[in-house]
């Protein structure tokens, strides 16, 4: 009966995957005019290093990246002189201070993350991670590691929960206690930051605490790096402990924001606001995760879902050995 369940768990993960990478480019004919448009102002040669902090800093590029409303596929009504799509929030004259460095955290093991805008999603890839926009968080606490096995085994005690599978005797596995746990559901991590007196992050919430408020596509920088997270281009053969890339920390602190293991949100698999894209695979019956991990991108290209704006969803009940969390929690 188990191996029929594990079977059939294995059949569940692959057709997921496929359905994750069969993603069309979002490529809309009218999306190729403003981009045009973006980068005569914004990313000419000698600004295109800057590009990604400037964003928001620079007025010439916060007009691009602040949005238009789409009445129709084919119909544009410009909102405030912007050339990209609406955002989430309707962003209006409020002022934002640039990203805080990393803030401590009066609650042990998370980071504060300060109120304000931030540059979410990307025009550059997948369809279903445009619109590139602003959006908002309030406050709120997150957790600077993703929840290990020796984390979820206190958890497992107190509450009788069933503990993952693939531990021998419901004991976590032995030389792996700072390693990240898997093979958890969406309820079982919800469960889990409950039980902690915290919660899980939105999606929202966990893209910016991973690229800060300039938008940087990985957690570290904009520049893709071999040695700065646990993923299958350095031939990865699994989670590695919690903390082992210091150098692939986000603008807050957080650790492990890209590779090691996919992290679950509490955020339905929905199109970016202002995305006119349908697909089929978009509804309530599925939860998103967010960061990549240790072999998602083998056979697909290095880097696939290292970015911090990359999005993968499955039913909140699948569980596999690449699937973790972290928790967050309200700033008071």
């Amino acid at each position: 009966m188990l191996k029929k369940i594990q079977h059939k768990q294995i059949l569940l993960f692959t057709l997921g995957i496929l359905l994750v990478f069969a993603k069309p480019s979002f490529a809309f004919e009218e999306f190729g005019e403003i981009r045009k448009q973006c980068q005569s102002t914004c990313h000419q040669a000698e600004h295109i290093k800057k590009s990604q902090q400037d964003k928001l800093s620079k007025p010439e590029c916060r007009s691009c990246h602040v949005g238009i409303n789409y009445v129709s596929s084919a119909i544009r009504k410009p909102i405030q002189g912007g050339l990209l799509l609406n955002s989430l929030i309707q962003t209006t004259a409020t002022t934002n201070t640039k990203t805080k460095q990393a803030s401590s955290s009066s609650l042990t093991g998370m980071a504060l993350i300060p109120e304000g805008e931030f540059v979410m999603g990307s025009n550059e890839r997948w369809d279903d991670e445009a619109p590139e926009h602003i959006s908002s968080t309030n406050a709120f606490h997150m957790d600077l590691n993703e929840v290990t096995n020796s984390d979820y085994k206190k958890f497992v005690v107190a509450t009788q929960q069933v503990a993952p599978y693939h531990w021998p005797e419901g004991n976590s596995p032995k030389g792996k206690e700072q390693h990240p746990v898997v093979y958890v559901s969406w309820f079982d991590a919800s469960n889990y930051c409950k039980w902690a007196g915290k919660r899980l992050p939105t999606e929202q919430e966990w893209e910016k605490a991973a690229r800060g408020q300039d938008g940087l596509i990985y957690p570290w920088g904009n520049q893709w790096s071999l040695d700065k997270s646990n993923h299958p281009y350095k031939h990865s053969t699994g989670t590695e402990p919690i903390g082992s890339y210091p150098e692939g920390r986000s603008p807050y602190g957080l650790n492990d924001m890209s590779g090691n293991v996919w992290e679950w949100v509490d955020s339905f698999y929905l199109p970016h606001p202002g995305n006119p894209v349908t697909r089929a695979e978009y509804g309530k019956d599925k939860r998103v995760l967010k960061g990549g991990s240790w072999f998602d991108c083998l056979s697909y290209g290095c880097g696939l879902s290292a970015p911090t704006f990359n999005r993968s969803f499955f039913t909140p009940e699948v569980k596999n050995n690449s699937f973790g969390f972290r928790c967050a929690k309200d700033a008071k």
